[in-house]
Order: structure tokens, then C-alpha cells, then sequence
């Protein structure tokens, strides 16, 4: 992933593939390529690492060409380098491919490509697209990219040009968004609306199983049946109506909300291609290279900062109850300030979003002094925490540009999940528990696509409360991390003071501050602690004090004493942390909407924290 621009039209391609990644820029990315033809010869190619502002030459390039494809790029299979850059290109540098998504089963592909006699020269799953193309090419570049992604298994938005059947660009769609800017004679095709707008705002949207052939004076839409394929007739055109900063945020009014109604897919994403139903377990390849030093281990300690940190409480629970696994949580800046006392059997799990969090960093430079197992969970391909841990696994949660962190928590979550179930099957997790378990991973993606339907009678719960100075969040077990988290989001972008706490916890003093004028958000779901928490709440009515429980649909007894409810649907234990962090998370963000607050870009924070 990041963005694609490709353009086909009567005008010099370049610098309009230029200025359409410029617009791509806030989507974050780690370097850029463009391709572009003049007839059936290349006019201009390059790849970079950095910044696309840093290389204004390029748009001043004396290329003439009329076709052509550019593409950022966030890397997730391969490291940062100009060789994993896009366009991707076949042996001969005919045909050329930008891409967006994962492809599942690319190290097949690649033995067998290579197996007869294809050449690799970059360590991503696009590559391979390159060369089935090529393998398939007769004299058509439609068809032959339709059989290629008949063979591919995963997700992609793909753009391909070539120098054998020029003057055409030929796109295709599964679960990554691409779309078609018409502009009289000209055509834009693009991964985001961003790229297109300031040329056109006609559009019409890919479809998965679509592939798209554009011409200079006309274009053609194809879908992909299983043995098959037809052309489409009635493709709606749209009309964009949004602004280019509106455009950037997918409509939304802030990149916050963006990214939490982007939640499911972040949960689709960290599971794709890493669940084995037939062995009830989880496929985890960033682990294979240290599967059996895993098999000795007998404690882990997770280190985080921040929200990564909650998270970490959450993993600890998870890897003691399933995993067998003694773990226990400690933030970054305390850890390396510790005395600790580790044996033989110890690893260290690292999780950060950027994976260049400095106190996380130096935590994990502690650890492998001392000779120990690291493992690391970043969201970041070739960061400093994904170089210097023994493994690792990538969340794929894509960039997240809102300071306050809430897709890559619940990546953060997911994978931290399935680490639980992989190292739980190499213990004494049996079979029926994992199945059970990945199971209901499986349903997580729907599971939290209900939840973002209630948004509106979040948002007026929220708006509700929004001018309240001070909040309390409780939950217990699993969710006693979530409540911290809670109340970590809301006083980020709110400014609002809240706290959040054990729910055990509040007869030991938190009670002292409980009035009508500080409400509760008690996170209780239907579980194994519910009738503890359900204590806690009439503690606190007890007290006068406002409650907001967060529960599991059918639960009509907590109407009975909370003064709102907010519905989450029912999972397994060990998994509603990630559903029931979703409505905190819709809560905070609608409160300081109601507020007027800066909520991408609190005062005083910063996304990635790169200092001690």
C-alpha cells in the first residue's frame, strides 16, 4: 500500500502523476515511482526513498509521454529501499505495475516463477504480478492481467502499463479501493479521490472482480467471473461533492474519525492470510525464523508507551489465561530504570505503532543486552524496532495520521491475538479451543462494523455529556486496560480530565470524587467479571454519580441502573477489548467535536515520539 495515480489522456502524463501524489502525501508513505510512455517506449522512470517535495525536478522533466503510473508507497512486505519501490516491471522492462494490498500466496508464486527461469529483484509480493503478467502476454494486456490475478490469492488495486500494447492503462480491484476520473479526453484512475479532484470530479468507483481498460478517448469495464468475463454496461458515474481537504479524509471532518470508521478493515487486514482453520491455529510467518526458541519460552514481558502500553495490559491477559504464558506489562520510560530479573526462559515483546518510540527502543536495547528473545509488534516495515528484534509481526494497519492513536490500537489488539493463539497451539491449547478462538477472530471485522452503526446515538450520548470537566472509566480483567485507554483518548483530544481505573479499584479512593458531577463509563460487558462491575456501578449511583455502561446487546438489566447504554456485540472474553474500545474511542472524538477542539493535532503531542 499507499496511493496510485495513474493517467492516460491527451496532456504530458508527469507532472499531473506529480501533482496527484502530492495529494497523496497525507496518507503517509516511505517512497515513490512513476513510469510513463511516449508510444511503446519508456519516456521517464524513476523510484525514490523520502519525500515527493523533495524531488520538484521531476515534475520539470522534459517527458513528453501520455500514459503513465505512479504509486506511493508504505511498506509492507520488504524494507525501505528503491528496489521495493513501485512501478514494478517484468525482465525486460515492458510491462510495468503499481499496487495496493497483500498477496497471500506470493512466495508460491515466486518459487514457481522462478522455477522457470524469472528473474526477482526486489523482496515485495508485487513483483510477482510483473512477472505473470509477462508470463501470460500474448498480444493483449487485458488478458493477460486478468489470468494473472485469477492466480493471485489476497487483496489488490492495481494499475499496469506496457510498452508491447501501448496507449492503454488496465486496472483491477479486490478488497482495495480504486476508482476512474473522467475528464472529456482524458482519464485519471486512482486509489483515492484526493488524486483526481483538482482535474475532475466525475468518477466512477471499481467494483472487486472488475478490471478497467482506459484508452485516450474512451474506457471499458470488464468483471471477472470464475471461468469468465463479461463487460460491464451500467456503471454509475458519481459526482464528487467534497473539497480536497474533505477528499484527503474520505469525507469524513477529521482524519480521528476517518480512521476509527477504518477500524473493521484494520481487523480484516491483521487477520488476512493468517488464520489456518485446519490446524485451528494462526499463520504468523514473521515468526517462523524463532518457532521453536518460542517453545522455551516460559515468561514474556510486553513493553509499550502510551496507548501501545494499554494494549500491552491487554496482551497479558490474553497470553497468561490461553497461552499459558507468564506475561506481565511495563512501560517503556520505567523498564530500562528497572532492576529487572529475567531468566533463561524470558522474551520480550515490543509494541509500538511507529516502531520508533525512543523509550520502547531503549527498553528493547536493554533486553538484547542481556541476551534475551525480542519480539516485536510495529505497524512500520524497516523501523528501528522491526530491524532490531529477533521477529516480529506487522499489524498492517496502514498510516494513521491523527496524533491520537485508535485504528492502530485495535491492530495493535488483533495481532496481539493471534500471537496468543500461535503460542497457545504450541503449549497445550487444544484443538477445539483454537478453532473456537479464530473463529470468532474471523467474525471481529462484522462484529465491529455493527458497533460503527450505532455512531449516531454515540455521538448524542456524547454531546450529551460534552460539557462535563471531569470523567471516571472502570472495567475489570481485559477491559481494565480499555478503561485506561478510554480515558487516555478523551482527555488527548477533549482536554478534559479523566481518569481510568480497575474497577475494583475505585473503594480505595476514586469513590472520594465520584458526584453528580463527574460521570462513570463503565465498560461491562457479559463476562465472567460482569457481576463484579454491575457492583461497581451502583457504587457509584450510590454516590449520585452519572453512568455510561458499555454492554452486551441483549442485556436488558443494565438499563435498570445505568443512566445510558451503549451496545457492543458479544465475543469471546478474551476478545472484547477490541470491541468495546470502538464506542470509546466514537465517544471521545464526538466530545471534543461538541468542544471545538483541534482533534487531529492536540496541543502539546506529537504521533510519533522519538525522544526520551
Amino acid at each position: 500500500m499507499c496511493g496510485i495515480v495513474g493517467y492516460i489522456g491527451k496532456n504530458h502524463a508527469l507532472p499531473i502523476l506529480f501533482s496527484g501524489l502530492e495529494r497523496l502525501e497525507y496518507r503517509g508513505y516511505d517512497s515513490f515511482g512513476f513510469s510513463v510512455l511516449d508510444g511503446n517506449k519508456v519516456d521517464f522512470f524513476c523510484k525514490e526513498i523520502g519525500k515527493i517535495s523533495d524531488q520538484c525536478h521531476i515534475r520539470e522533466s522534459e517527458s513528453i509521454g501520455n500514459v503513465g503510473i505512479a504509486h506511493t508507497r508504505w511498506a509492507t512486505t520488504g524494507l525501505v529501499t528503491k528496489e521495493n519501490a513501485h512501478p514494478h516491471f517484468n525482465s525486460d522492462k515492458s510491462i510495468f505495475v503499481v499496487h495496493n494490498g497483500i498477496i497471500e500466496n506470493y512466495k508460491e508464486i515466486k518459487e514457481s516463477l522462478i522455477a522457470e527461469g524469472y528473474h526477482f529483484v526486489s523482496e515485495t509480493d508485487t513483483e510477482v504480478l510483473a512477472h505473470l503478467i509477462d508470463k501470460y502476454f500474448t498480444d493483449n494486456l487485458e488478458e493477460a492481467v486478468i489470468k494473472a490475478v485469477r492466480e493471485v490469492r489476497g487483496t489488490y488495486g492495481i494499475a499496469v502499463i506496457s510498452t508491447k500494447d501501448p496507449d492503454k492503462i488496465v486496472a483491477a480491484r479486490m478488497s482495495s479501493p480504486l476508482l476512474i476520473g473522467i475528464n472529456g479526453d482524458e482519464f485519471i484512475i486512482a486509489s483515492d479521490p484526493s488524486a483526481i479532484i483538482t482535474r475532475t470530479r466525475q468518477i466512477i468507483h471499481l467494483d472487486d472482480h472488475e478490471v478497467a481498460v482506459l484508452t485516450k478517448d474512451n474506457f471499458k469495464i470488464t468483471r471477472m467471473e470464475q471461468e469468465n468475463h463479461f463487460t460491464v454496461q451500467d456503471k454509475q458515474i458519481e459526482t464528487i461533492e467534497w473539497d480536497l481537504e474533505q477528499a484527503e479524509k474520505g469525507g469524513y471532518d477529521h482524519f480521528m474519525l476517518k480512521e476509527i470508521m477504518e477500524e473493521p478493515d484494520v481487523i480484516e487486514d491483521a487477520i488476512r492470510g493468517r488464520i489456518n482453520h485446519n490446524q485451528a491455529n494462526a499463520k504468523l510467518g514473521g515468526l517462523d525464523s524463532i518457532q521453536e526458541k518460542l517453545r522455551g519460552v516460559e515468561n514474556i514481558v510486553l513493553v509499550g508507551c502510551g496507548t501501545a502500553y494499554y494494549a500491552c495490559k491487554v496482551g497479558e491477559y490474553m497470553l497468561e489465561e490461553y497461552a499459558g504464558i507468564s506475561a506481565r506489562s511495563d512501560i517503556g520510560s520505567e523498564y530500562r530504570y528497572r532492576k529487572t530479573i529475567l531468566g533463561k526462559g524470558t522474551a520480550g515483546l515490543f509494541v509500538s505503532q511507529s516502531g520508533e518510540t525512543a523509550d520502547t527502543l531503549a527498553a528493547l536495547r536493554e533486553m538484547k543486552e542481556k541476551g534475551l528473545l525480542t519480539i516485536g509488534i510495529t505497524n512500520v516495515v524497516g523501523s528501528n524496532q522491526a530491524r532490531e528484534t529477533d521477529a516480529g509481526v506487522y499489524t498492517r494497519s496502514g498510516p494513521e495520521i491523527a496524533v491520537a492513536s485508535t485504528k492502530a490500537f485495535i491492530g495493535q489488539l488483533t495481532t496481539l491475538a493471534l500471537m496468543t493463539v500461535y503460542l497457545g497451539r504450541q503449549r497445550d491449547m487444544s484443538h477445539v479451543m483454537g478453532e473456537r478462538i479464530i473463529n470468532e477472530i474471523a467474525r471481529l471485522p462484522e462484529l465491529s462494523k455493527q458497533i460503527l452503526t450505532s455512531s449516531e446515538d454515540i455521538k448524542a450520548i456524547a454531546e450529551k455529556y460534552a460539557n462535563y470537566r471531569d470523567f471516571w472509566f472502570i472495567g475489570r480483567k481485559y477491559n481494565s486496560a480499555i478503561a485506561l485507554e478510554g480515558a487516555l483518548k478523551l482527555k488527548e483530544v477533549s482536554y478534559i480530565h479523566a481518569e481510568g481505573t480497575a474497577g475494583g479499584e475505585l473503594k480505595h479512593g476514586p469513590l472520594a470524587l465520584i458526584d453528580e458531577n463527574c460521570p462513570t463509563i463503565a465498560i461491562c460487558p457479559s463476562d465472567s467479571v460482569y457481576d463484579k462491575m454491575l457492583s461497581n456501578i451502583e457504587e457509584v449511583k450510590a454516590r449520585r454519580g452519572k453512568v455510561i455502561a458499555i454492554a452486551t446487546v441483549g442485556n436488558e438489566e443494565i438499563k435498570k441502573v445505568a443512566d445510558d447504554v451503549i451496545y457492543i456485540p458479544k465475543t469471546l472474553e478474551m476478545l472484547t477489548p477490541i470491541l468495546s474500545v470502538i464506542p470509546l474511542h466514537l465517544f471521545s472524538y464526538y466530545v471534543a467535536n461538541a468542544l471545538g477542539r483541534d482533534i487531529d493535532k492536540p496541543k502539546n503531542l506529537a504521533k510519533s515520539v522519538t525522544v526520551e
